[in-house]
């Protein structure tokens, strides 16, 4: 792990460790913790277990026991007016930025300012109650150093799979435009953007990637919305290239998360075996059935457009903004329809950070998915996107020890995981809220 992540978790750990916490960060020490809840959605989706305590040793559930039990030497927390579920996983976020970041940032940005904003970030993202996310489109390595720096226990955040930079056209959505010439050639070279061109080049690009410690490579198959470009939404790699990249991806081990907006690049996406796509903003009929013969995921980001303003954007921008206002909700409506498999995804860095959960209200409203199924896609579903069934995404013996609290029934209020009032990652308490406050 790089200099930068080390002198950063040192730095600011401490920050992160206090955060309204009425058990410090830790303090569960060598002899682990006893949660006793009141309520226990172990497996979102399914009915909830009752008064309950959760043995937490080394990070991991140890045991779920009925009632509340005591262990000598153990400290307990006390949740039995709350619920207790699975931490929360986004599969959609851009640690590296934020709706306020400029065009120009990368004129005035250092590595080492990038790694520090991404780690606040990242301390939103955790207190809010997602306990791990996959970070899709960063440019540079500040990203990868605080992913390491994080399993590493150099500082305290979600847990982070990260694609690194996404792999584009050249001028396409992923390669930088909106500068002159001579700017954008020195702060946005071509193998700093993930630019590429034919099956081979785009080929290389990806095993560039895998080198360099990316747990999954992201495409932008179409244009994007806020790419300071208009030309639109449609298809930008091309069958061959986007053929290319899925075999080798696929061969080394990685899976493919494809941006695609525009129904013609949803539709040679999933033709070309992505494993997600995310947005799918113009999905149809005929995909979305294709999607859920084929098992390719959804990763809806229904609040896109939330910390974008209109009046801040170009006309270019403000028209393709315009048009997906237009077909909001249609992506996720079509995979409930044809029992798409969906994915919790917010795209949190275009929309703010530590507000994902409000992404859940959305889904209720617009799918209609139920609560349950909402918050089945933030775990059991998001998990098994990530490849990670075995470790995260319920409650059960063996697993990491992440999980949250919220007061009521989530199954009946969806809103309430906007307001989560204890957070444990790998049994490390983050945030508790004893509810003594007035």
């Amino acid at each position: 792990m790089g200099g930068i992540a080390t002198w950063t978790g040192l730095a600011v750990a401490a920050s992160l460790s206090g955060a309204s916490a009425a058990l410090p960060a830790g303090a569960e020490g060598e002899e682990g913790l006893l949660i006793h809840a009141g309520s226990v959605i172990a497996v979102p989706g399914e009915a909830p277990l009752g008064p309950s305590t959760i043995v937490v040793k080394d990070g991991q559930i140890a045991e779920i026991a009925a009632g509340y039990v005591d262990r000598p030497g153990m400290r307990a927390v006390d949740l039995k007016h709350r619920t207790l579920l699975p931490g929360l996983i986004d599969t959609h976020v851009h640690f590296s930025f934020t709706p306020d970041t400029k065009l120009w940032s990368a004129a005035i940005d250092t590595p080492e300012d990038v790694a520090l904003l991404a780690f606040s970030n990242a301390k939103k993202t955790l207190e809010a109650g997602f306990t791990t996310v996959r970070d899709v489109g960063s440019d540079g390595y500040s990203i990868h150093a605080l992913r390491d720096a994080v399993n590493e226990g150099v500082v305290v955040g979600p847990r982070i799979f990260l694609s690194g930079t996404s792999l584009s056209i050249v001028g396409g959505h992923g390669d930088m435009s909106g500068l002159n010439r001579k700017a954008t050639e020195a702060l946005y070279p071509y193998d700093y953007t993930g630019a590429c061109t034919g099956g081979a080049e785009c080929a290389l690009r990806v095993r560039e990637a895998a080198k360099y410690g990316a747990d999954l490579i992201k495409i932008t198959s179409t244009g994007g919305i806020m790419s300071q470009q208009a030309r639109g939404l449609g298809q930008h790699l091309t069958d061959e290239e986007l053929t290319a990249i899925v075999t080798t991806a696929h061969s080394l081990g990685l899976k493919v998360a494809a941006h695609a907006h525009g129904g013609a690049g949803v539709t040679a996406s999933v033709r070309a075996g992505v494993d997600s796509i995310e947005h799918g903003t113009w999905l149809d009929e005929a995909t979305a059935r294709q999607m859920a013969e084929r098992g390719t995921w959804l990763v809806p980001t229904l609040g896109l457009l939330d910390g974008r303003k209109e009046a801040d954007a170009s006309p270019e921008v403000r028209a393709k903004m315009a048009e997906a206002r237009a077909v909001a909700g249609r992506n996720i409506q079509l995979a409930v329809r044809h029992k798409v498999r969906i994915a919790f995804g917010t795209d949190a860095g275009v929309s703010p950070h530590g507000q994902n959960a409000r992404q859940f209200r959305l889904m209720v409203e617009q799918g209609p998915m139920t609560p349950a199924a909402a918050l089945r896609s933030a775990t059991v579903d998001a998990a098994a996107l990530l490849g990670q069934s075995d470790r995260i995404g319920t409650i059960a013996a063996g697993k990491r020890a992440d999980l949250i609290a919220v007061d009521g029934d989530p199954y009946r209020d969806v809103t309430l995981l906007e307001r989560v009032a204890t957070v444990i990652k790998d049994g490390r308490v983050i945030v508790h809220d004893d509810g003594s406050r007035p």
